[in-house]
């Protein structure tokens, strides 16, 4: 991989399928796709806030998709998953001390429709413009 960050649809969507291209050529562990702070809803990185919003990622790993949502955030992804038929709910995890939900999503397709349903998850999921700016942070 020569880049590790996009913000339009066909350069996150290529992006994220180049690197689960790289994740699998190079057997890691898992891969990690950040918002940029300054593009997700409730994040501001300079109010100087000592406990921020999260901002909203997705890791790969396998055949896995995992991310952290809202009650909120969850029935969104339910929408985009209807999209993608290739992929389903594995298993949702509520722990006690936690706001919302660990999702863990099943997702057996190519690298480009994997990218695909990154980019889709991210957007509707966490409510992002469609310029939003997304890093790869780990491979």
């Amino acid at each position: 991989m020569t880049r590790f960050d996009a913000a339009d649809t066909a350069g996150r969507r290529k992006l994220f399928a180049e690197a689960v291209l790289a994740h699998r050529n190079r057997g890691s562990q898992f891969l990690t796709i950040e918002v940029d702070p300054a593009d997700a809803p409730g994040v501001d990185p300079d109010d100087g806030d000592d406990d921020p919003a999260p901002v909203p990622w997705v890791q790969f790993a396998e055949k896995t998709f995992n991310l952290d949502c809202t009650d909120a955030e969850l029935d969104r992804l339910k929408d985009v998953l209807a999209e993608f038929p290739e992929c389903r709910i594995d298993r949702i995890e509520r722990p006690d001390e936690a706001e919302g939900a660990n999702v863990r999503v099943t997702a057996r397709s190519d690298a480009n429709r994997l990218g695909q349903f990154a980019d889709r998850a991210l957007q509707a999921t966490y409510g992002l413009d469609d310029g939003y700016r997304a890093w790869v942070t780990q491979v």
